[in-house]
């Protein structure tokens, strides 16, 4: 039996042309050769299996070769070459720091340094893992590095640069080698394959690539593995259970069953990926990679942007076209928050079950609701925004259009909503009254503290709240929803006040004595009133005005009256009186006899 050598010794670069994936860095290094600006001390950087220790000795060899080519490439035949070949030149050593990492090895390095090269014009000393030396061989190691011989070059490799000392660092050209391509590998793996006779399908090397993590190493590694497990013919299918990685498969059934709103096939599908001993992380991470290779594979002028073989590419492009750019972001959110919630939650299995759900309601919700407005709502997934809509219902002036189609729901964005029994009658609304829906452009400031207002009540969910808009609207209908008088709104005001300010004094003292300000717009009646500050304006608005409106339409018998809240302009306030002192002070200079009792009986009047 031949001696076997596996593909990551075996095909190992041995000069600058068949180093994989490091172009820059190579280019770098042969012009540097071809004009003779050689530093005398180089730090090769980056992740495992890119080819950092490779490009050292190829950068070695050349610089002693006798006769390189004009591409700056070592001849391969030259002493010095074949000397290195055969693992016995005199002139490149290799050093581990990993095992060799004390003083005393860092000394009998200095002690070969002194001896000038035999064969070629440098001597080359290669320290590979140098971010291993201990601290006192790094120190033993700073003056030679500094000042070496001119025959002297050092090549430091590492893959943790951030633990070799910054004394080090700037004493030598830094060298950042990148994680190598998938394109780069799969052509790399297809040529090799070629060379061993192995037929491979494209798939199945772009898995192994994909696996491999940018590291050639490893990707070579990963072949020789699945070269022993399927013989010299690889499918895709036996790369996908020899490594154990996720199908792409399943990824696009699950997608067809969220547009289909089918959640059922989801959690099944689901639960035989876990059979099959899958790390349910790893799946919801391998779907949210599904849902951008989606993205990418619909919008045109992104090819660059999937690293994937073209039979691949086409079937993405299919269900891309299929999915709406909607749609996909959405599930991006989704698989998104439900990969950073999954280690905090207590059931995971329910965590991503919930989400797959969610997933398959973006479409087609189980069953539509019923708005309060009495017409029906569609699927959570289709309506972009509800805020409008809500709003002009809410002010009593009907659905606004939203994208050509009138929709009036106080349901929340995103909630699956159940199906209404068939038995059960839809709730009695009140009609709408017929009112103008122009907005006042001259007021930009009450219509979004207006807004503010009833969206916070809108999402509080209250149940009184319904109960007294309903109220209101039936009073309104009573009365003819006449436009109440100024002096009917300052007649109730304090019924207002009472009804609202109960066992609340922060607004009883906000609201008692409030100077009213009242202006028909849009046939409504604008009443403002005024607080003191802007932390007053914001907790009214935010939590307190729409349940204060609804009330006083209630006690008026009229839904044509709209609160507003402004503050009291600064110089109206005067100087508020907090400190015990200053209220003393005041209380004395207001009443003389208390200044004279104060000082008949000699108190202290601060």
């Amino acid at each position: 039996m031949s001696e076997y050598i596996v593909s990551a010794r075996k095909y190992r670069p041995d000069s600058f042309e068949t180093l994989i994936g490091q172009d820059n860095i190579a280019r770098t290094l042969k012009n540097s050769i071809l004009r003779g600006q050689l530093a005398h001390a180089y730090l090769f950087c980056g992740p495992r299996g890119v080819g950092k220790t490779s490009t050292a000795r190829i950068f070695a060899k050349t610089i002693n070769c006798l006769h390189p080519t004009a591409n700056m490439e070592p001849c391969g035949e030259c002493e010095s070459c074949v000397s290195f070949a055969e693992g016995r030149s005199y002139c490149i050593y290799e050093l581990d720091a990993a095992s060799n990492n004390s003083v005393e090895d860092i000394k009998t390095l200095m002690e070969k340094v002194q001896i000038p090269p035999q064969v070629g014009n440098y001597s080359v000393y290669i320290i590979d893992e140098v971010h291993m030396l201990s601290q006192a061989a790094f120190n033993a190691f700073l003056k030679t590095l500094e000042e070496p011989p001119s025959y002297a070059i050092f090549i430091l490799c590492t893959t943790e640069k951030h633990k070799v000392l910054p004394t080090i660092l700037s004493r030598c050209q830094t060298y950042d080698f990148n994680r190598i391509g998938i394109s780069d590998m799969v052509r790399n793996l297809r040529s090799i394959a070629d060379k061993e006779g192995v037929k491979v399908e494209d798939e199945a090397l772009h898995i192994i690539a994909q696996k491999a993590d940018g590291a050639m190493r490893d990707a070579l590694t990963i072949f020789d593995q699945t070269v022993a497990f399927c013989g010299t013919d690889i499918k895709y299918a036996d790369v996908v259970r020899n490594l154990g990685v996720l199908d792409y498969e399943y990824c696009f059934n699950l997608t067809e069953s969220f547009l289909a709103g089918d959640y059922a096939s989801a959690l099944l599908e689901f639960d035989n990926i876990l059979s099959k001993g899958f790390n349910a992380l790893h799946f919801v991470s391998a779907l949210g990679e599904h849902f951008r290779n989606l993205l990418v594979a619909r919008t045109g002028g992104l090819d660059s942007l999937l690293d994937l073989p073209d039979s691949l590419k086409q079937k993405y492009r299919e269900q891309g076209e299929k999915c709406g750019v909607k749609f996909i972001y959405d599930a991006l959110g989704i698989t998104t928050a439900c990969e950073a919630g999954y280690k905090a939650s207590t059931n995971q299995r329910l965590h991503i079950e919930y989400a797959l759900m969610k997933l398959a309601f973006l479409v087609n919700a189980p069953a539509a609701t019923v708005s309060a407005a009495g017409s029906p709502v569609a699927a959570a997934g289709d309506v972009p925004s509800k805020t409008a809509a809500t709003l002009g219902t809410l002010r009593g002036r009907g659905p606004a259009p939203l994208g050509g189609v009138e929709r009036s729901e106080t349901v929340l964005e995103g909630t699956p909503q159940a199906a209404a029994p068939a038995s059960v009658p839809a709730p009695e609304v009140a009609a709408e009254p017929k009112t103008p829906t122009t907005v006042k452009a001259e007021e930009p400031r009450k219509r979004s503290s207006r807004a503010k207002s009833v969206m916070s009540g809108l999402l509080s969910g209250e149940e009184d709240n319904a109960a007294e808009s309903k109220k209101a609207s039936q009073a309104a209908d009573a009365s003819g929803d006449q436009i109440p008088s100024d002096d009917a709104i300052r007649e109730k005001w304090p019924e207002l006040v009472k009804k609202c300010a109960a066992g609340k004094p922060r607004l009883q003292n906000a609201l008692n004595g409030a100077q009213l300000t009242m202006e028909e717009a849009d046939g409504f009646k604008d009443v403002s009133f005024e607080v003191t500050n802007e932390a007053q304006k914001k907790w009214i608005e935010d939590g307190l005005l729409r349940n204060m409106e609804t009330a006083f339409a209630t006690i008026l018998g009229s839904g044509k009256v709209r609160l507003f809240v402004t503050v009291k302009p600064a110089e109206e306030i005067g100087h508020k009186v907090y400190m015990p002192a200053e209220k003393a002070q005041e209380l004395m200079n207001d009443n003389p006899e208390v200044m004279n009792l104060v000082k008949d009986l000699g108190l202290d009047a601060n």
